[in-house]
């Protein structure tokens, strides 16, 4: 039997047939042009995508009233004959390829941020309740500089709001009827109505946000009355035969009196009679935590709205698409299992486009995996294009292109860490000869130790080193690269993927035992640091890590973290110097081992490496298990039993510690690259040796080496 064979079968949209039953899912992209405009960078995102395999692409919050109603900079716009050519381009590409495009009609209502910036006024159904959120509270000084220049443009009286009146619902309606016959004309396949998310058919929708008292209110009949107007509208102009779907919340989570499944299952009943094709079910969050955001709609909790999108298609006549981190094993048995008729992925095709291709050649083990750190979606927040932490092309698909070299090269690389990897594999690529040296014994740098502190990097090491030992490379492990290597070797090129260098902060009391390093730790941990454990462990202590190294579980991350939970070399009551990414994880991974956590910051923002949602959802994890997290402190010194700090008022403080980790001091490490320069070799110097920028630019700088040769 096939692999996928549910989810790579042949699937039907009214008269849409598709050649498989994995979509992409409607996401705004900030790819368009500044004036709304489809150029190179969102035609060749999408055409990537489409070569991949995908059989349909629904590109998201195309704007029927551009610039109004936009809740993003860079964002489509449809509201004008003006944009047909650069839709028609990219249509015509997508087309080139096997697949089907749509795109997704958006007004953004409540949350249209750039009529916010811009001084235009917020249209809403009635007027919207206070909103308190901690959102804000997590951003870095820089972060909260880019949202404060969103809104230069507000006016001074403050937030200028519209309670529709019954023209306005008529300016609407007709916004999205033509909207939807340009897209007719533009060559796409199909629409997508977006009435979920908060923005204005949701707030029509939602009890909660519509509480008008005419016939748009009211009633759940009354309160679908619009979505049901602008989907007559939409058919009077286009035909009965061409697709038109819907993207609803299935419920808003944390929101009493919001949305719920029996109203979203009701909706799409009428909507099915209103001649609605599909409907997409989604889901929303009431965001007065950021962390709300990573349960609905980009959930981190596996399938999340899988069993929402099954209770709806028990109770419509047309097929249903399910969306909310479905992994391609789970989302074919939902399939087979009459949960939903079509899967939809956003980030997982952000990560690799060529995912439906490689599912279909049986290489799901080839797959690019998203690893879930919201990269993303966090771009949005700042007002910046979206990217891919895994995936540095995202985006850049005309101007990172991996062709073979004309003048193939000698490569050697140093380093196996993620931007070793990722520069050999990409050199391997284009033709080169590439030998791969790495002093320890295993591949992955300490990109192993970040797959302990958070499962999610786990796939992204796996796939590294499949790719690099499937290619035609020279791995040599436990190799130390001197001048007698390379002068052996003989390479055109080097490229040097050493990591950052760490010192210790300069703290009385650092040299002591019960203090460890994030380098000490991690070597400890993965089997690696012989000489620190004769150092700091007990006799007893060096025999379990010994123990774990002969069975092997030290080359596991997943024994290790099953070994971890039984027993490490830290104490009860841990102190955290340094509250940023890697801190923050590290604090994480402590509290699931039963450790109390306690995170000292001598500066001004917390986890500012870490993106922005990802962050949200970190410090409430922290948050909801006690973890004290504090930052513009100053440790003063470590005991033998507690670290002494002083506040941002000068008052001194004390906290228990069995154990201390530093998680500070990383910084970029030249030493080798200026060596062998000196030497009169050609080097470059990537990942955090050369720039301290983590997973994301370890890969960009490992691609953009191997790119940049002859």
């Amino acid at each position: 039997m096939a692999a996928y064979q549910h989810l790579l079968s042949p699937g039907r949209i009214g008269a849409l047939e598709l050649r498989n039953r994995l979509l992409m899912a409607p996401m705004g992209s900030n790819y368009a042009e500044a004036d709304g405009r489809c150029g190179e960078r969102i035609q060749a995102f999408y055409e990537a995508r489409a070569l991949g395999g995908a059989g349909l692409l629904t590109m998201g919050v195309g704007s029927i009233a551009y610039p109004a109603g936009t809740a993003e900079p860079y964002q489509v716009g449809i509201s004008s004959d003006d944009f047909i050519p650069g839709l028609k381009q990219l249509t015509d590409r997508v087309h080139k390829h096997g697949a089907k495009i749509a795109i997704q009609l958006q007004h953004a209502g409540k949350t249209s941020v750039r009529d916010l910036a811009e001084g235009r006024e917020l249209w809403v159904p009635s007027m919207p309740p206070a909103v308190k959120t901690d959102m804000f509270n997590a951003l870095t000084q820089s972060e909260l500089g880019r949202f404060i220049s969103s809104s230069k443009g507000r006016d001074k009286g403050g937030v200028r709001i519209r309670v529709m009146d019954r023209d306005d619902i008529a300016q609407m309606v007709e916004w999205f009827a033509a909207a939807a016959e340009r897209a007719q004309k533009a060559g796409f396949d199909g629409v997508e109505i977006h009435a979920g998310h908060s923005y204005i058919l949701a707030g029509f929708l939602s009890p909660y946000y519509n509480q008008r008292d005419d016939e748009y209110g009211g009633s759940l009949e009354n309160r679908m009355r619009l979505l049901l107007d602008v989907i007559a509208a939409i058919r009077a102009r286009v035909g009965v035969e061409f697709p038109l779907w819907m993207r609803i919340d299935a419920t808003e989570l944390d929101l009493p009196g919001g949305i719920n499944l029996e109203d979203a299952t009701r909706t799409a009943q009428m909507a099915e009679k209103a001649g609605i094709n599909l409907v997409s079910v989604s889901a929303y969050a009431n965001l007065t935590t950021g962390n709300a955001f990573t349960q609905a709609p980009i959930p981190q909790e596996r399938a999340r709205f899988l069993d929402w999108a099954a209770h709806i298609r028990q109770h419509v006549g047309i097929p249903v698409t399910a969306a909310g981190r479905l992994d391609p094993d789970v989302a074919d048995k939902a399939i087979k299992d009459g949960k939903c008729d079509f899967v939809a992925m956003g980030r997982k095709l952000l990560a690799d486009p060529e995912l439906p291709n490689k599912l279909r050649e049986d290489r799901a083990g080839d797959v690019r995996p998203c690893i879930y750190c919201y990269v993303c979606v966090s771009q949005i927040f700042v007002n910046e294009r979206v990217k891919c932490a895994v995936n540095p092309q995202t985006g850049h698909e005309s101007e990172l292109q991996i062709i073979a070299s004309d003048k193939p090269r000698h490569v050697l690389v140093i380093g196996g860490g993620p931007a070793g990897l990722e520069a050999a594999r990409v050199s391997a690529l284009r033709g080169h000869r590439v030998t791969l040296v790495e002093r320890s014994a295993r591949l992955g740098g300490t990109l192993f130790f970040a797959a302990l502190a958070y499962p999610e990097n786990g796939p992204l090491l796996d796939y590294l080193a499949k790719q690099v030992q499937d290619l035609p490379i020279d791995v040599r492990l436990k190799t130390e690269a001197d001048a007698d290597l390379i002068d052996a070797l003989k390479p055109d090129q080097v490229i040097l993927a050493v990591g950052a260098r760490r010192s210790k902060p300069d703290i009385p009391g650092a040299d002591q035992k019960h203090v460890w390093s994030g380098d000490e730790l991690r070597l400890l941990m993965t089997g690696e640091g012989a000489d620190i454990a004769k150092q700091k462990l007990s006799v007893t202590q060096r025999l379990m890590m010994k123990s774990g190294s002969l069975v092997g579980a030290t080359n596991s991350t997943d024994a290790i973290k099953s070994l971890s939970k039984l027993w490490m070399p830290l104490g009860k009551k841990v102190t955290i110097i340094g509250g940023g990414l890697v801190g923050l994880e590290l604090a994480e991974f402590l509290v699931e081992r039963g450790r109390e956590v306690h995170v000292l910051e001598p500066g001004p923002d917390l986890g500012a490496e870490l993106a922005i949602v990802r962050r949200w959802r970190v410090l409430h994890n922290l948050a909801e298990h006690s973890v004290a997290v504090q930052k513009n402190v100053q440790v003063s010194g470590i005991g033998k039993q507690s670290v002494s700090y002083t506040d941002t008022e000068g008052n001194s403080h004390e906290v228990a510690a069995d154990s201390v980790v530093l998680a500070t001091g990383a910084e970029t490490n030249h030493d080798l690259a200026d060596r062998l320069r000196a030497q009169g070799v050609e080097v470059i110097n990537i990942g955090d040796g050369a720039e301290v920028a983590y997973i994301e630019g370890a890969l960009r700088s490992g691609m953009k080496a191997a790119i940049a040769q002859p």
